[in-house]
């Protein structure tokens, strides 16, 4: 540890985290006015990530996250992803709706994988994007599924308002919540985008709960419920997948030798 007392993994990792909105390039100092670190500071370590592969320097002098860090990413939540993916596949030849699958991180919403539908619907987030729990169908479903405090300590933060629609009163919002519980799926109406709405059911999975969701646009939010059979039926599979045991990578590789 040195200078401010921040170790250089602690620096590196507010480097990382400059990229955490989304695609956007950004200039080193941007990614050091984000990262509270001197530009010289942030010039050597984002040249040593440049160097990896960890970040890529476009020809306009910005710099975005690099292919090596994305396929390192890839290995993240990838059995959850793996094992929901054909299923997923299921649900939206089914529906023909967008469909997706997230679990809690934190107090978000992150999502592990979506397939998208043809129909041209306002998104809010992406695979590997977050979303406020409170304003999302999926995010919703997690919050009614966590133990009281969880739900007590999430109500006492500020609630994002992300758009007119959106939920944030706690007393309404704990009762909303009960009611996600009782019913078994919750619904949203242009809660996170105009134009959109959506709904989803738990996943029962260990350590990390899941939930999936379908989302249409918010002019058919009074059609969404007939999909409750399909997204149950989907989230049975998921649990009932996850369950079986994997295979053991060491046990095949003796088998081979044998």
């Amino acid at each position: 540890m040195r200078g401010d007392g921040r170790t250089v993994t602690s620096k590196v990792l507010t480097v990382f985290a400059a990229f955490e909105g989304g695609p956007t390039a950004l200039s080193l100092s941007d990614i050091a006015a984000h990262a509270d670190l001197p530009l010289p500071t942030a010039h050597r370590l984002v040249g040593e990530l440049v160097e990896w592969g960890a970040l890529e320097r476009n020809p306009q002098g910005r710099y975005a996250v690099g292919i090596r860090l994305w396929e390192v990413a890839q290995n993240a939540g990838h059995h959850l992803r793996d094992t929901a993916r054909p299923h997923l596949q299921d649900l939206f030849s089914l529906t023909h709706e967008t469909a997706h699958i997230a679990i809690r991180e934190g107090d978000e919403a992150l999502y592990i994988d979506r397939i998208y539908g043809s129909t041209r619907v306002p998104r809010a987030s992406r695979v590997g994007g977050r979303l406020p729990l409170h304003a999302t169908a999926v995010g919703k479903v997690l919050l009614a599924y966590e133990e009281e405090w969880v739900r007590e300590a999430y109500m006492m933060h500020r609630l994002e308002v992300a758009t007119r629609h959106t939920h944030v009163n706690p007393t309404r919002l704990t009762a909303e919540l009960d009611q996600v519980r009782d019913q078994g799926y919750a619904t949203t109406s242009e809660e996170v985008r105009e134009g959109s709405c959506s709904i989803a059911v738990p996943v029962h999975l260990q350590p990390h709960p899941a939930a999936i969701g379908l989302v249409l646009l918010s002019s058919r939010a009074d059609t969404m419920t007939r999909h409750l059979p399909a997204l149950r039926g989907t989230a049975a599979r998921i649990e009932q997948a996850a369950a079986r045991p994997q295979p053991s990578l060491v046990g095949t590789r003796q088998r081979r030798r044998t």
